[in-house]
């Protein structure tokens, strides 16, 4: 008896599961493979040549076979090296996979979101339809015929990674990237009703006016949509309608008044839900995001979204990271995001192809304006694949409202008489460009120099907008001259902002060579961040001058009333509610230590105006040694941060050494051999007076010089002792410095001071005074100043004044082989020195200074065996310097004095009667 009701009770939950199913009417995705790289599912796998050749074995999907040990790496430059093999190999999978037969009477697709390249797939051995040409579109086939219901399907997919079109290897293979082969984005399946839209195309306006093209696989008769839009934030129904369907194609309109637009600032989102209905009813029903927005180009004017002119503070993207190259998770999609968003940025350009679906995703939800773009990098898909591939991209991301410009290929990538599919498809008519070409009313022109044009770009009159600038490679672009660019755009009002290259840098896992990073010499190193992400030093110079939030330049002193100017940057955003906090540092043991904090929320500021806000300082302000002011949105996000020193350099030395004139034990000097006892230090010179090395407690710290670029003696040497027993030793030169005069004083301090630059020195790269020490005993460096990253003469911004500690590396920026990056880089030029801690193996030693300004370098970075001229940047002899004068830094493509004002040879002036500023150092060997 127990056994027929078991049975009749499995009868029940059968029926009920199987009449659930029937009843199913949603959008339903089934993946094959994982979501994304880091659920990957493993299919059975064989490569046809290169590593692994000829064997099934396991691989993950979604993924790039190189990654994992299969075929060969390819840069995409290789098709024209003769020392390269050109890897053609197909790749073949299997993978099964169980068809219900509750879904027996539905529509089945199977969709590729990225495949490459040539693409044949076969259901339980027959073809599911003609072979994919291209490499990053989404691709579908109907297989509701092919599969067997209620059993096991056998899905085998052939991947050629060079294609049977010339074109499409011209366009994605032939490029200036890495190239792969393999199934590196999602495969899943879509179980669809009977009847059901096979397009839902949508055009939201900032007006509230909403428009749909709704296209149904098969023709309907009486057949109607029920459109209901919901308010994601406010978890609120905003409205709906129903609209009759005719024929295959309608579309359908609604006016819904008054909604909150979408823009990168505040990324409003809707869903829209869209119900089927025949002989009223409900068969299908499916929903997209929705964002209400409205895009314009205006002819000689600008790029308008929203009824707001635009300005793109972007970036290039490519889809890509090390050890899964373009197969990624959406932890890196996110993780890319917040970046951008750090930086300040509020676009993204897609290069060179479109990007995954969940990327677009999170520029919706996240707020980022995109311009996507079909592939052709320097050359362009024919007449037969170029319309295929625009409308897969157009159908793909035409309902993402962070999509607002379609590119058309780059720097030659494109036929011309593609085009028009853009308009064919696209219902929002969104502006199609050429990025690099003047064209469609936008200038776009890549890799500009300095006021570049005539009649072009800043001095031309149409919408201008550089989709590549300010090239990245190693540590320069970017950040350097990025102001000088960003001031002289923003003087035009036609200017539609510009798109810095690029994100992150190209290097990519060798597993073929024991897992080294290779980024084909200088083809791929060109990122703001490294390849894992590693923030350079132009991060945060991008940063402060994307800044939507800018405080106006201003003097802080022990005088300081403590108020500043706010200006409003921002497109749409009130600066209404957002928090600004100080707070007040001292030095102490090297570190800083807060001593006071206040907030201030803001009042309304409104976009492009400005306002006078008042800090609460202590009345002992004066007393400390910076201030700090950094800006945070409404959600917490921090925008920026600045910071100020309070004293001057003169003034933190004296309260850091007050005691560097008391008297100590006499001073001892050793006879005919210019060697001096100071306390527990001892100082030794040559017969020029040249520093030769320093005694602490009998232990030598090989600290010597100044070092001279050019031999050079001594012209007259003064040396004297003075009423409170100290010594010094003045040195004259018949070069400059013209004299050096060193003041040995009786506690153990070393005081020295070189004369003031003169005209002798102008047109050098680096103006100032130079010391030897071994780097190899160097473990690390506290200091005050602006840090914790170098910086060159056009790249100033974004160092923070503060309290900073690194500790030693030989990072070449952008340049491994071993995957060994460590950020900041310890070596190069440093801003606004106050003081120095170096800590080395012969112990630590402190460098003070009362001169203003003043930059002090740590050795010479090594160079990049691929490094080109525009990146050479000189540095002097000998291994410590303080100077007055550091040089700039170029691109890949332009030296740096095509850049701008910021690269410009500082020259010195001077005038008989001048009070200059001498290089004033303070040693502390004690």
């Amino acid at each position: 008896m127990r056994s027929k009701l078991l049975l009749l009770a499995l009868t029940i939950l059968y029926s009920i599961t199987f009449a659930g199913a029937q009843e199913r009417i949603e959008y339903q995705r089934i993946y094959l493979s994982g979501k994304d790289a880091a659920s990957a599912v493993d299919w059975d796998f064989k490569v046809s040549n290169g590593r692994k050749a000829g064997k099934w074995q396991k691989i993950p999907v979604p993924s790039n076979w190189e990654l994992h040990g299969f075929g060969i790496y390819n840069y995409g430059h290789d098709h024209s090296r003769k020392d390269r093999t050109l890897g053609k190999e197909t790749g073949q999978y299997k993978h099964s996979f169980t068809v219900p037969a509750s879904w027996d009477g539905k529509t089945i697709n199977i969709v590729f979101a990225g495949s490459m390249t040539d693409t044949e797939v076969k259901i339980n051995g027959q073809l599911a339809g003609e072979i994919h040409q291209g490499a990053f579109y989404e691709f579908k086939y109907d297989i509701s015929k092919l599969v067997r219901f209620g059993q096991e399907n056998l899905l085998e997919v052939k991947v050629a990674k060079h294609s049977a079109n010339e074109s499409v290897n011209r366009a994605e293979r032939q490029a200036d990237f890495w190239i792969f082969g393999g199934i590196f984005r999602p495969v899943y399946l879509e179980i669809l009703p009977e009847a059901h839209f096979s397009r839902i195309a949508i055009d939201a306006k900032a007006s509230g006016n909403f428009e749909a093209l709704l296209t149904t696989n098969i023709p309907l008769e009486k057949a109607n949509v029920n459109v209901r839009i919901t308010d994601l934030q406010a978890n609120s129904e905003l409205g709906e309608f129903t609209a009759s369907l005719q024929g295959e194609s309608t579309i359908v309109k609604h006016d819904f008044g008054k909604v909150e637009t979408w823009n990168p600032e505040n990324p409003h989102l809707y869903q829209a839900t869209f119900t089927l209905l025949i002989n009223e009813k409900p068969v299908y029903i499916q929903s997209e995001k929705v964002g209400f927005r409205t895009v314009e180009l205006r002819d000689k004017d600008g790029i308008y979204v929203n009824g707001t002119k635009v300005v793109f503070k972007g970036v290039n993207r490519h889809s890509f990271f090390p050890t899964t190259g373009r197969a990624l998770s959406n932890a890196n999609h996110l993780e890319d995001i917040q970046l951008m968003k750090e930086m300040n940025m509020n676009a993204v350009r897609m290069s060179h192809y479109p990007p995954d679906e969940a990327f677009l995703d999170l520029c919706d939800s996240l707020g980022l304006f995109v311009l996507d773009e079909v592939t052709g990098w320097q050359d362009g898909y024919d007449t037969i694949v170029g319309p295929k591939v625009i409308k897969e991209t157009i159908l793909k991301d035409e309902n993402h409202p962070a999509v607002i410009v379609w590119d058309h290929g780059n720097e030659g990538g494109w036929d011309f008489a593609n085009e028009k599919w853009f308009h064919r498809w696209d219902i929002q008519k969104r502006p199609v460009i050429y990025p690099w070409l003047n064209r469609n009313g936008v200038d776009t022109f890549h890799y500009p120099i300095y006021k570049d044009g005539i009649n072009r770009l800043s001095n031309g009159q149409n919408i201008f907008m550089p989709t590549e600038m300010l090239h990245g490679l190693y540590d320069g672009g970017h950040g350097a001259n990025l102001d000088d660019y960003w001031t002289d755009y923003m003087k035009n009002p036609r200017a539609a902002g510009g798109f810095l290259w690029v994100f992150a840098d190209e290097a990519v896992v060798r597993t073929d060579r024991s897992d080294s990073l290779d980024a084909d010499g200088n083809h791929a190193p060109d990122g703001i961040v490294g390849s894992y992400r590693e923030k350079e030093g132009s991060f945060y110079t991008i940063r402060d001058i994307w800044s939507p939030v800018q405080v106006k330049p201003m003097v802080v002193n022990a005088h300081f009333d403590g108020k500043l100017i706010l200006e409003n940057h921002y497109l749409y955003t009130d600066l209404e509610g957002m928090q600004l906090c100080w707070r007040l540092k001292t030095l102490t043991n090297w570190e800083g230590q807060e001593s006071e904090s206040g907030e201030v929320t803001l009042k309304s500021i409104l976009p492009g105006e400005h306002s006078q806000v008042s800090l609460e300082l202590p009345e002992d302000f004066g007393s400390k040694d910076w201030l700090e002011v950094a800006v945070k949105d409404k959600s917490g996000r921090l925008i920026n941060t600045w910071s100020w020193p309070i004293p001057s350099p003169a003034e933190f030395t004296f309260k850091q050494l007050a005691e560097h004139t008391d008297a100590g034990e006499p001073i001892h000097i050793e006879q005919g051999t210019r060697t001096f006892q100071m306390g527990n230090v001892k100082v030794y010179f040559d017969a020029d007076y040249a520093l030769e090395k320093v005694e602490r407690n009998g232990q030598v710290i090989p600290f010597s010089g100044p070092v001279f670029i050019n031999e050079v003696s001594s012209k007259a040497t003064h040396v004297h002792q003075d009423e409170q027993g100290n010594y010094h030793i003045e040195v004259e030169y018949e070069q400059y410095p013209s004299s050096i005069k060193w003041t040995l004083y009786q506690n153990g301090l070393l005081k020295v001071e070189a004369a003031a630059p003169d005209r002798s020195q102008s047109g050098k790269p680096y103006v100032g005074i130079h010391f030897d020490f071994p780097e190899e005993q160097v473990a690390g460096i506290q200091w005050l100043g602006d840090g914790p990253y170098r910086v060159w003469q056009n790249r100033l911004r974004g160092a923070r004044f503060g309290a900073w500690q690194k500790d030693y590396n030989n990072t070449v920026t952008g340049y491994s082989s071993l995957g060994k990056l460590e950020y900041p880089e310890f070596k190069g030029y440093h801003a606004d020195m106050f003081a120095y801690r170096l800590s080395t193996d012969s112990g630590d030693f402190s460098v003070y200074t009362e001169s203003p300004g003043l930059f002090f370098r740590l050795f010479t970075p090594a160079e990049s065996p691929y490094i080109t001229d525009g990146l050479r940047v000189p540095f002097p002899e000998g291994d410590l310097s303080f100077l007055y004068k550091i040089p700039a830094i170029g691109t890949k493509f332009h030296s740096a004095k095509d850049m701008g004002p910021s690269s410009y040879d500082r020259r010195i002036v001077s005038h008989h009667g001048d009070r200059d500023y001498p290089i004033t150092l303070w040693f502390d060997f004690r």
